[in-house]
């Protein structure tokens, strides 16, 4: 069908089609639609030893990937980039960070070598009017991110920009910056938060096998009221964590890692499906329970 039939049946004159915002016209002709909504997810990526481990937390890492549409690129939010003010990675290929001490050496041979994106910097730039965001190439892709990318895309083709957090802000400063960022995910972006909800590595019993589920009765307790308030969509005493009472307080005792679970929340629609995956705990103290909102596959 050639253009000017098209416009025809749609029953849209050449006189209105030429007065038609630009952006539109192309969305009509070049596939009839915008951009399908992408889904956004929230990683628990607990040991970096998940990035080179067969377990069941990688597994289900792939499986959910499978099923997921094949973005254009990816924004992570990781508990492992903390800043004064907000920046994105804006190298053209960003390098693969260990952040960590005490693994293997195999885990420290590690490279994750996905590109990064001036387009996406330049999308998140726009998209954030809270703050100015600043383009940095100081960092790269932290374990926090590549531990969860790694399992969930190995070819490392897709583009990837870190985005820090803030830690002179409040949790509600990041959930309102997630807001504005929810846009990305019509343009073909996959936002994803890494991190742990439950998160408290001075109460971890070494003693226990990490892939074997273990949990203190506060930890299990506390997980089970976050993941209440999620399905209930009640985001205000997810953001106030600390009025939920002593369990929340040693399940974050410092928010680094509860926070990018504000950031896929904060994107969340009213209309957005919601699932949980690997909702394991592990070392009595921490939690690998992951969410993805939006449609999947």
């Amino acid at each position: 069908m050639d253009r000017k039939t098209f416009l025809k049946i749609a029953g849209v004159t050449a006189l209105a089609a030429g007065t038609m915002k630009l952006k539109a016209l192309h969305q009509l002709l070049d596939g009839f639609s915008p951009t399908d909504t992408m889904p956004a997810l929230f990683v628990g990526h607990g040991s970096p030893m998940n990035a080179i481990e067969d377990n069941v937390f990688s597994r289900e890492m792939r499986a959910v990937a499978a099923k997921l549409p094949h973005p254009k690129a990816i924004l992570m939010v990781s508990a492992h980039w903390e800043t004064r003010g907000t920046k994105v990675t804006a190298q053209e290929l960003p390098p693969t960070i260990h952040d960590f001490g005490g693994f293997p050496q195999e885990l420290f041979d590690v490279q994750y070598p996905a590109p990064g994106s001036q387009w996406l910097v330049g999308e998140t730039k726009a998209a954030v009017q809270k703050t100015q965001v600043t383009a940095d190439n100081t960092w790269g892709l932290d374990h926090g991110c590549w531990s969860v990318t790694r399992n969930m895309w190995p070819k490392a083709d897709i583009p990837i920009v870190q985005i820090s957090l803030d830690y002179t802000q409040s949790p509600q400063y990041h959930y309102e910056l997630a807001k504005e960022l929810a846009a990305l995910r019509n343009k073909g972006v996959l936002i994803i938060g890494s991190g742990n909800i439950v998160h408290n590595l001075g109460m971890v019993a070494w003693n226990k096998d990490f892939n074997v589920p273990y949990a203190y009765d506060w930890a299990t307790e506390i997980n089970e009221t976050f993941k209440k308030h999620i399905v209930e969509g009640n985001h205000s005493p997810l953001i106030n964590y600390p009025t939920l009472g002593k369990a929340a307080q040693l399940a974050i005792p410092t928010p680094e890692h509860y926070l990018p679970l504000l950031y896929i929340l904060g994107t969340q629609s009213k209309d957005d499906n919601l699932a949980f995956f690997n909702d394991i705990p592990v070392g009595g103290s921490l939690s690998m329970t992951s969410v993805v909102i939006g449609k999947m596959g």
